[in-house]
């Protein structure tokens, strides 16, 4: 099973705001998560796109890749913080008021789905299971008698 990462450093958001849009695409698999950060209305969510691009790529490239990639899915995807980088903003009164502006370390962690190898035994058909929460139908009931009335 092949596995492969990128790492965007130094990102200019907040770890909080890249977490969010991380959350969308992870366990996805890379087309679907592709094709919902090209809708998803952050602006985090381009560079999330381009990570996940290149994490695809560095798949592509290691030795024993199958070729398919919609065999691919988002196995991991984080976002620790990075430096902040602080500022001063004038504020009223002669005083300042400290502004940070967060960076963030964006990864993204691409792996290969196994191919489930069912055997099939010959002229036999798989035994159906019933579906969770399903309930039999039974006979109709026989009719009650009236219930007598109370004098």
């Amino acid at each position: 099973m092949i596995e492969a990462h990128a790492t965007a450093r130094y990102v200019r958001t907040s770890a909080q705001k890249a977490g969010l849009v991380l959350d969308l695409i992870r366990g996805k698999d890379v087309n679907q998560a592709l094709a919902t950060l090209t809708f998803a209305r952050k602006s985090v969510a381009a560079d999330v796109a381009k990570l996940l691009r290149s994490a695809i790529a560095n798949a592509q490239q290691k030795e024993g890749f199958g070729g398919d990639v919609d065999r691919l899915f988002v196995s991991a995807c984080y976002a620790n913080q990075g430096p902040s980088q602080k500022r001063v903003r004038p504020a009223p009164m002669g005083r300042a008021f400290r502004v940070l502006k967060r960076t963030a370390h964006l990864t993204v962690r691409v792996s290969e789905r196994a191919e489930k190898i069912v055997p099939v035994a010959a002229g036999e058909a798989p035994k159906r299971r019933p579906r969770a929460g399903a309930v039999k139908k039974s006979a109709p009931a026989a009719k009650r008698a009236p219930k007598k009335a109370k004098e």
